[in-house]
């Protein structure tokens, strides 16, 4: 039986490395079919060792979370720590706003993602979990590797080793050639585990394997290939409680729930809507090559306050729903019917009054800020010849937030290097 070695004297252990040789000794504990006396005081010495290590460590390296948490949320206004992030260079393809909850597990994604350590992610269905793991490659040392996504749920039992794992030639009826598995497609890269709570109780087995030894095994074949892919798994399923149940392997979850991120439901994120159905309709205008769809009062305070079963994905769905039906106003008669109040108005001129008599001087500074920001930006492009990286330098704000903020606004900068180009 092989046991892990600890070095004694070891000062530069970190919190990572800590739940790595935890883990390692629950697996020498768990599977030994028999210990002898040597190799019990062997496991006893290394914790105590490892007791020692913990001890050296700061707060912050010893609790991800309580770090994030106390550090950040207790130091630092919500609007403060979102700056942050978007300061420091941090990948998010989409836009946030400032809901504590999402702030800490942007912060835990951000900490884990140059580390090589499984995350596990869970929420409800919709709630942009891939983003998520999409976050923690790109800000990761990996952002230059490949990533693979795998809906675990959505693929045949008897054909799920095989699209993990690979198959030989002749391994069975229909294998005409080897095949690569995803696990080896993802080497030097991200595989995201998406709905790992289907997973059937004898992929877990195999799955396991991979992250204990980073070797995988083809179907068909007796031969062991290494593999080097970071793994980010995800679940709207809780799967301690089916662990518990015996759903799902106990060994497997703690595999994988070594950094653990929730993202919460749009229904406790409601500051976000806003930003959230402006992105989808720049996003949805592209797609369906028109001009930005402008929406009623009303309509706007309907999309605020309504709960979304379906999450981020729905508010998605309605947005491009609207886009395609609606001309140049959407109002609540556009809305599918099953989510229309009752007595909501059917002709354009009922919704033009509609517009009217709801109007605020909140609406109104709105719509003169968002043109304002918009000649600015206008302006500033026209100045540098088009180039973003040149006026993110000028006005000395992330480039990404500032391609963002040109994506709201419909703005290419394509059109204004074509501009300068035309001058000259």
């Amino acid at each position: 039986m092989k046991l892990y070695n600890v070095k004694k004297n070891s000062t530069t252990i970190s919190y990572a490395g800590v739940l790595e040789k935890v883990e390692i000794m629950r697996s020498t504990l768990r599977w030994a079919p028999k210990l002898e006396r040597a190799d019990i005081q062997k496991l006893l010495n290394q914790c105590n060792t490892l007791r020692d290590e913990v001890m050296q460590l700061s707060h912050k390296e010893r609790f991800v979370k309580a770090s994030t948490t106390t550090v950040s949320a207790k130091s630092k206004s919500e609007a403060e720590r979102r700056q942050a992030l978007i300061e420091r260079s941090f990948v998010y393809d989409g836009v946030f706003g400032e809901n504590p909850k999402l702030l800490e597990a942007l912060e835990i994604a951000e900490r884990a993602a140059p580390t090589d350590l499984p995350v596990l992610i869970d929420g409800e269905s919709g709630t942009g979990k891939e983003l998520m793991a999409k976050v923690i490659h790109a800000n990761g040392s990996r952002a230059d590797k490949v990533y693979v996504s795998v809906n675990c749920g959505a693929i045949p039992d008897n054909l799920l080793e095989s699209e993990l794992f690979g198959h030989k030639k002749g391994a069975f009826t229909g294998a005409t050639g080897d095949r690569k598995g995803k696990f080896e497609s993802a080497n030097g890269g991200t595989i995201f585990l998406d709905e790992i709570g289907e997973l059937p109780l004898q992929s877990q087995v195999k799955l396991l394997r991979v992250l204990q030894s980073n070797e995988i095994q083809r179907v068909g074949s007796d031969d062991l290939i290494q593999v080097d892919a970071r793994v980010v798994a995800a679940t709207n399923r809780n799967l301690r409680q089916l662990s518990q149940q015996g759903a799902f392997r106990e060994d497997l979850f703690y595999r994988l729930d070594v950094i653990h991120v929730t993202v919460p439901p749009l229904r406790e994120r409601k500051d976000e809507i806003p930003l959230l159905y402006e992105y989808f309709l720049v996003e949805a205008a592209e797609r369906l090559n028109r001009a930005p769809l402008k929406m009623s009062v009303a309509l706007r305070n309907f999309l605020a306050k309504y709960d979304y079963p379906g999450n981020i994905r729905e508010l998605s769905n309605i947005i491009y729903r609207l886009s395609c039906l609606a001309d140049d106003t959407a109002g609540l008669e556009h809305l599918p019917t099953e989510l229309r109040p009752a007595g909501a108005v059917t002709s354009k001129k009922q919704a033009a009054d509609t517009v009217i008599a709801s109007g605020t001087l909140s609406d109104m500074k709105k719509e003169a800020s968002d043109s304002a920001e918009k000649q600015f930006l206008e302006h500033g492009l026209q100045e540098v010849g088009g180039k973003v990286a040149e006026l993110a330098r000028r006005i000395e704000m992330n480039r990404s937030h500032l391609q963002t903020l040109l994506k709201k606004h419909g703005i290419s900068s394509k059109d204004y290097r074509t501009k300068t180009s035309d001058k000259s």
